[in-house]
Order: structure tokens, then C-alpha cells, then sequence
């Protein structure tokens, strides 16, 4: 029988959220330790674009919802920890882009009327012309225009690298996780065998935080599961582009993030309204058919003759709401020991991190000592997830 633990906090999940949960308590003396079943950011986090938003895609109606309010400060606080000056020293982890970019096609520029209404959004957008356009637009039959947002995009495989080597020996695989519990009080969990007793125990497990309750024989919080059809393609012609593409609704037409692979080609990663709810209806091939319409409209000097395409189908984990609407939040749930959540995006896992510090605040939960970690085993670290797709 393995040893028994003790720490402040055991946290379950290591996609972004929990990582970085994980290296802000290290960072203020707490004794952590990170338990996943998988690859660390093998689920959810891998399979994001990168993007750091800011609101402004949520406010293409010219008015600032409550997602835009509340994502609004996360671009400074990533900006800060990547030049290692913030609440996480990030740098080392590769910027992909120092801007994300709202792209108007010709035909569409009038809908821009209604965004620039709003001052708020104004002042967080800047036009860019000519050679400040970026790479992939830069083309003498380009019409539209194109804004520059307060937002960035990141490696995303580089930061779980970096998140990872943050939480030093504080991490452990797992294979079976149950319940521990003294009387009908839960105290810890037994990770294969092992008691891992903890002042607090955190659920951020993305998708697989519902089967985590399942087995406490809990049914709140709830989650819901928000599908996308996400395309991928691979072409020698492809050069940098970051932007959501506007249509003639609230969501972006297209979004798209560019990422360099093994063999020195880029590949685009396309995502917004061609994900959503029609793209989930569509098989692989017609969903590859309707991205290769939408490129060869909106950017038809590409030569895609020889592009690799695929697909990739991605349930985003979310606390349920009703008719499935997108959370504005980072979102947490307690009950007792047991704190459990979702970032809902990327980039709020800052704010998913103030929510379970606040809590412990609250609670007057701080650090002890502890025996140091013995040598135990971590999970993998995942890679690009496009390697094996194209």
C-alpha cells in the first residue's frame, strides 16, 4: 500500500486551469498537489486557438456584454506574466502573435457601423493598412478592412510545458480516483490506493469533472457539454493570420489562428460560426467542403491545390445554463472541502484562480507544513494535437 499524503490543496485536472491554479498557490507558500488521469492539457486546453481575448468579439453589436466586462482585464494580466513581471513567470512560452485582428471583408464593411458606436469598443481597436496588415491579407485583390485588437495569441503546447515546470514535484498520475472520506465528511481522495488528505479539494477537470462528482454520488454543479466542428488546414502557401472574419451576425464568420508544425508549414485552425451549430450537424467532408467555400470567397488568392485538410470535433465543458448559453465567467461551486469549477475559456483561468483563492481567503485556509513530496509518478505532457491529424 502506497504512503499516505497530506497537502492544503489537492486539485484534480491538469489542463491550463488547473496548472495555473496550481503554480499561483505554490507561488504563495501553499502545499499543492495536481492529480490527472491523462496527458497534462490533453483535453480541452490543447484544442483551444490561443486566443486571449479581451470582449471585443462579444461586442459586435456595438454594446459591452457581461462576458466582455469580464474577460476584459485578462489580455494585461497574461501581457504581464509573459514578460515575468506578473502573478506567473510565463516567459519562455511562445507568442504566436502580439495581436488578434477583426477583419471586415469588402462587402461586409458597413456592419461595422453599429460596433463603433460603442466608445468602449473603440478604444480598444486601431485600424491597420498596407504592410501592418497581416501576412495572409496582404494582397493587392484584399478589400476590406482590418482592426487590430488589444489581444494576443499563444503557443498553447509552450505553456502547459511552462505551467508544468511550475508545479515542480507537486504533480501525479493517476489511473483510479475515489473518495475519502472520515464518517460522512470528505477529507481527501484515494488516488490508486494512495490517501491524499487535503484542506481543500479542487474539481477542475474540464469534461471529466461530471464523472468526478458521479463518483462522490453528486449531481450539482451541473455541466453541460458545447460542441464545435473545428477544421484544420496545412498548405505550403499559407502564411500568419490571426482574426475573426465578421459575417452578419453576433459571431464571428470564421475565426482563425495560425500554428507552425513539424515540417516548417503553417497551419490554419479554423474555428467560429463554421464551427458552431451547422458545422456539428456536418459530417467531415462536408464540413471541409463548406471551410474550402468560405477561404476560397474570403481569401481567393490562396492556392490550397495542395492543402491538407481534417476536422476536429470538441465538446467545451462549461457549467449547464439554460438553453446552453455561453457562460460569462469563470465559474465556482462549493460544498464543504470540495470546490469545483470551469475557466469556461482560456483565457479567464486568472479568473478561475481569484474565485478559488477568494474562497480560501474566506474560509481562513493557509498554508501548513508539510513532509516533503516523496518521488511520484507525473503524467505526460501533451504535444500538438495536429501532429496526428495531418
Amino acid at each position: 500500500m502506497p504512503e499516505s499524503l497530506s497537502t492544503d490543496v489537492l486539485i484534480v485536472g491538469g489542463g491550463v486551469a488547473g496548472l495555473w491554479l496550481n503554480a499561483r498557490l505554490r507561488r504563495q507558500g501553499f502545499a499543492t498537489l495536481l492529480v490527472d488521469k491523462g496527458t497534462l492539457g490533453g483535453g480541452q486546453s490543447v484544442k483551444s486557438q490561443g486566443i486571449i481575448h479581451g470582449g471585443t468579439k462579444y461586442a459586435l453589436h456595438g454594446a459591452l456584454t457581461g462576458a466582455s466586462e469580464a474577460i476584459a482585464d485578462m489580455p494585461r494580466r497574461w501581457r504581464e506574466a509573459l514578460d515575468g513581471t506578473g502573478e506567473l513567470d510565463l516567459s519562455g512560452v511562445r507568442l504566436l502573435s502580439d495581436a488578434h485582428y477583426l477583419w471586415s471583408p469588402g462587402t461586409l464593411a458597413g456592419n461595422l457601423t453599429s460596433f463603433f458606436a460603442s466608445k468602449a469598443v473603440r478604444s480598444r481597436v486601431g485600424q491597420v493598412k498596407g504592410d501592418e496588415l497581416p501576412p495572409a491579407l496582404q494582397h493587392p485583390r484584399f478589400k476590406g478592412k482590418v482592426y487590430r485588437l488589444a489581444e494576443l495569441v499563444l503557443d498553447v503546447p509552450s505553456l502547459i510545458a511552462r505551467l508544468a515546470e511550475l508545479a515542480g514535484p507537486s504533480l501525479l498520475a493517476a489511473e483510479r480516483i475515489e473518495p475519502l472520506r472520515e464518517g460522512d465528511e470528505l477529507v481527501g481522495l484515494r488516488v490508486d490506493g494512495r490517501d491524499i488528505r487535503a484542506q481543500r479539494i479542487v474539481f477542475s477537470a474540464g469534461g471529466g469533472t461530471a464523472e468526478l462528482l458521479g463518483a462522490l454520488g453528486l449531481q450539482q454543479p451541473a455541466m453541460q457539454r458545447r460542441p464545435l466542428h473545428m477544421v484544420l488546414v496545412k498548405a505550403p502557401t499559407l502564411k500568419p493570420l490571426y482574426a475573426h472574419c465578421l459575417g452578419g451576425g453576433p459571431k464571428p464568420r470564421i475565426t482563425v489562428t495560425s500554428h507552425p508544425t513539424e515540417d516548417g508549414q503553417w497551419l490554419w485552425y479554423l474555428g467560429g460560426e463554421l464551427a458552431e451549430a451547422a458545422g456539428v450537424a456536418r459530417d467531415e467532408a462536408s464540413q471541409i467542403a463548406v471551410a474550402k467555400k468560405e477561404l476560397a470567397e474570403l481569401v481567393p488568392w490562396l492556392d490550397l491545390s495542395e492543402a491538407q485538410w481534417a476536422t476536429l470535433r470538441i465538446d467545451r465543458a462549461e457549467p449547464a445554463q439554460s438553453s446552453q448559453a455561453r457562460p460569462d465567467n469563470a465559474f465556482l461551486a462549493e460544498q464543504g472541502r470540495l470546490l469545483v469549477g470551469w475557466p469556461t475559456k482560456l483565457a479567464l483561468s486568472p479568473d478561475f484562480a481569484d474565485r478559488v483563492e477568494a474562497a480560501l481567503a474566506r474560509d481562513g485556509i493557509r498554508p501548513t507544513a508539510h513532509a516533503a513530496l516523496p518521488a511520484l509518478p507525473r503524467p505526460p505532457i501533451t504535444g500538438p494535437f495536429w501532429e496526428g491529424l495531418l
